[in-house]
């Protein structure tokens, strides 16, 4: 029973070191001229064209109900959401007008049939 014991803890090593390399390998040529494959280290990316996706599809909602509801009954509105729940308020805070906002709703309102 003794002499397995090396031999599975080399086992245990080699297939901690395989399941490591499920992101890739990158091999390199040591000075002896053997090739070594190490795993590749993985680091999660921040997801940045998504968020910018997602911003730019924000701003063109709020454009387009800018638009469609027309700026005072928009800002009414918002204005109601100001005096609801902390969750409210915090919606009133992200749908008040900005500049990309009222520019999105130039935009938008050339498309939108006119009543």
């Amino acid at each position: 029973m003794q002499a397995h014991v090396p031999f599975d803890k080399r086992l245990k090593r080699i297939v901690r070191r395989h399941e490591k390399m499920s992101n890739g390998v990158v091999k390199s040529v040591s000075s002896d001229g053997l090739i070594v494959a190490k795993p590749r280290l993985y680091r999660p990316r921040f997801p940045l064209k998504g968020l910018l996706a997602v911003l730019f599809l924000g701003f063109l909602f709020k454009g387009f109900l800018f638009a469609y509801l027309g700026e005072a009954d928009y800002l009414q509105r918002v204005a109601a959401l100001q005096s609801g729940t902390v969750l409210e308020q915090a919606g009133a805070w992200v749908m008040q007008p900005d500049p990309v906002t009222v520019l999105a709703a130039n935009g938008v309102s050339a498309i939108l049939p006119q009543n």
